[in-house]
């Protein structure tokens, strides 16, 4: 019963541990970019989009469908860069342990 006591015990500072991580990721911004920064995207720490800047070179009415395509490279990038930092955050609170497959933490 004593290994069972501090089990749980662990399991409740691991908890507190993960909760203060999601506080942490939803507090940071992360920056992609495209086209050689002609488009940066912003997203917060739960990966909505919260700014978008365009160099204004790419208004070229005749090349909306690269500009599309940098937009969406540039979310891709941002996402990724979000995904390794939350990757990142976990390895920290689980102290290098690796969660069951499947199990997508903080979001």
């Amino acid at each position: 019963m004593k290994n069972l006591a501090g089990l749980m015990k662990q399991a409740t500072q691991m908890q507190a541990r993960m909760e203060e991580m999601q506080s942490k990721l939803e507090g940071m911004t992360i920056e992609g970019s495209a086209g050689a920064g002609m488009v940066q995207v912003t997203l917060n720490g739960k990966g909505d989009m919260k700014a978008i800047r365009i160099d204004p070179k790419l208004a070229d009415p005749n090349e909306m469908e690269m500009l599309q395509d940098l937009v969406i490279a540039a979310c891709a990038d941002a996402r990724k860069l979000l995904d390794e930092r939350a990757s990142e955050e976990m390895k920290k609170v689980t102290g290098g342990m690796n969660l069951p497959a499947g199990l997508k933490l903080p979001f």
